[in-house]
C-alpha cells in the first residue's frame, strides 16, 4: 500500500461576497479534489490544539501524526533543522524575516510587507550574509534560507520577550512589537546596524528602481529550543519523503525521519515548480511507503489578501498536483490511499490564519465503501459530521493503524 498527503497550505477560507456567498475553495474549478472526497470519505479534522496559535508550524506537525502539546517547542527549530543548523542546548532559534517596514518621522514603525516582495533566495542571500557581518557575533548568528524566509539562532535565553508574526499585521502599525526587540540592547543594536546595512544597499536601490518592495530591516519571531520528535518509521514502520519549498516543513521532516526531496524550481509560491513536485512525489513513491506533498502558494496569497491569486493558486494545486498524482498511482497498478488535505485557513478577511477544523478527504484505491458524494469544500466536510479530534487519530486513520 503507498500512501500520499497532499497539502494546500491555507486554501480554507470564509463565504465572500464577490463570490456570492462562496469561499475560493468553492467557487474554484477543482474536479480532481472533488473526485478524491466525492469518492472516498470527507472529514474535519482538528489541526490545531485549543490554546496553540494556528500557525503552519502547529498545523503541519497534526498532518503528520503529532500531538504539538507533546512536542512543540516553537516553529524556527524546525526550520533549524531544514538548515542543517544544530542547535545547543543553550541556544534559541528565531525565524528572521526580511521585511518592509517604514519608519515614520514621528517614532512610528509600519508594517508594509512581511516578505520584501518575495525578495529571490539569491537577493537575500546576499542581504542576510551581510547582516550576519555587521550584526553577528558569537551570541548572534544569521542563516539564509529561502526568499523572505531566514534564521537566527540566540546563545540563551531572552527573558521577556514575545514576538508576533509579521504576516500578521501586514498594512498596519507594529511600533509596540519593533519596541520589543529595543528592550534588549544587544537585539537592538542588532536590528540598528541591520537597518543601517540594508538602507542604500545596491540590491535594494535596484529593487525600488523596478518598483519592487526594499528589504530594508529584519523581523524576528517563532523562537523555540530544539524539540524531541519520534520519527514515522520508530512509530509506524514506514519509510517516507516530504516535498516542499518552505523550510519549515522541511524541519518537520527532517525530525519525523522524512527524506527531504529538494524539487529545482520549488519557490513556495504561484511560479512554484508544480510539475516537479507531482514527478518527485511519483518518484518517491517507488521505493519508499509513504510521500507528504506540500504547496505554500494559497497561504501566501491569502496573506497578501489576492482574491483572484488564491484563486489561481487552488486551481494549480488541483490542475497540477493532484490531478497528476492521482493519474500517476492509479496507473501504477499498487493500491494507494491519497488524501487531500490544508494545514489551516487562511481567510482573505483577515489576511492571517485561523484555528477552525479543516476538511480532509480520503480516497482508497481498493474503493471498499460508497463514497461521500459530496465535493472538496469547507461546507460539504462540515455537512458529514465527522470530527478527527487530532493528527495521531487522522495518520492512524490515513496508514490504517489501530
Amino acid at each position: 500500500m503507498k500512501y500520499a498527503i497532499l497539502v494546500g497550505d491555507g486554501m480554507g477560507d470564509l463565504p465572500l461576497v464577490e463570490l456570492g456567498g462562496k469561499t475560493p475553495l468553492q467557487a474554484a474549478k477543482t474536479p480532481a479534489m472533488d473526485f478524491v472526497a466525492g469518492h472516498g470519505e470527507l472529514c474535519l479534522l482538528t489541526t490545531v490544539p485549543e490554546g496553540y496559535p494556528p500557525g503552519s508550524d502547529v498545523a503541519n506537525l497534526s498532518l503528520l501524526g503529532y500531538l504539538p502539546s507533546e512536542c512543540y517547542s516553537g516553529r524556527a527549530p524546525l526550520e533549524a533543522a531544514s538548515l542543517g543548523v544544530d542547535l545547543g542546548e543553550d541556544e534559541t532559534a528565531f525565524r528572521c524575516n526580511l521585511v518592509t517596514l517604514r519608519f515614520a518621522e514621528d517614532g512610528r514603525v509600519f508594517m508594509e510587507d512581511y516578505s520584501s516582495g518575495h525578495i529571490s533566495s539569491p537577493e537575500a542571500r546576499v542581504l542576510i550574509e551581510g547582516i550576519q557581518e555587521v550584526a553577528g557575533s558569537e551570541r548572534l548568528r544569521f542563516y539564509p534560507g529561502v526568499s523572505y524566509r531566514h534564521l537566527l539562532v540566540h546563545q540563551g535565553d531572552i527573558p521577556g520577550l514575545v514576538t508576533v508574526p509579521p504576516h500578521d499585521h501586514t498594512g498596519r502599525e507594529v511600533t509596540e512589537f519593533w519596541q520589543r526587540y529595543q528592550a534588549h540592547p544587544h537585539l537592538k543594536a542588532a536590528l540598528a546596524s541591520a537597518v543601517n546595512h540594508l538602507a542604500d544597499h545596491p540590491l535594494n536601490l535596484a529593487r525600488r528602481q523596478q518598483g519592487k518592495n526594499p528589504a530594508n530591516a529584519i523581523w524576528l519571531w517563532g523562537e523555540g529550543r530544539a524539540p524531541a520528535m519520534r520519527t514515522l518509521g520508530e512509530q509506524y514502520g514506514i519509510t517516507g519523503a516530504l516535498i516542499s519549498a518552505v523550510d519549515l516543513l522541511k524541519g518537520i521532516g527532517v525530525y519525523a525521519g522524512l527524506e527531504i526531496i529538494d524539487v529545482p524550481g520549488a519557490t513556495g509560491y504561484l511560479d512554484t515548480n508544480y510539475a516537479g513536485k507531482a514527478a518527485a512525489a511519483l518518484e518517491a513513491l517507488r521505493n519508499r511507503d509513504f510521500v507528504f506533498v506540500h504547496v505554500e502558494a494559497p497561504d501566501e496569497t491569502a496573506h497578501q489578501g489576492q482574491l483572484a491569486d488564491k484563486l489561481r493558486a487552488i486551481e494549480d494545486f488541483d490542475r497540477k498536483i493532484v490531478q497528476p498524482v492521482l493519474d500517476g498511482l492509479a496507473s501504477s497498478g499498487e493500491e494507494f490511499r491519497l488524501v487531500v488535505a490544508m494545514d489551516h485557513f487562511t481567510p482573505l478577511a483577515i489576511r492571517t490564519h485561523s484555528s477552525q477544523p479543516v476538511p480532509v478527504a480520503i480516497y482508497d484505491s481498493r474503493r471498499s465503501a460508497p463514497g461521500s458524494g459530496l465535493p472538496y469544500t469547507e461546507e460539504s466536510a462540515a455537512r458529514t459530521g465527522m470530527l478527527l479530534a487530532d493528527g495521531r487519530e487522522f495518520l492512524r486513520r490515513v496508514l490504517e493503524r489501530n
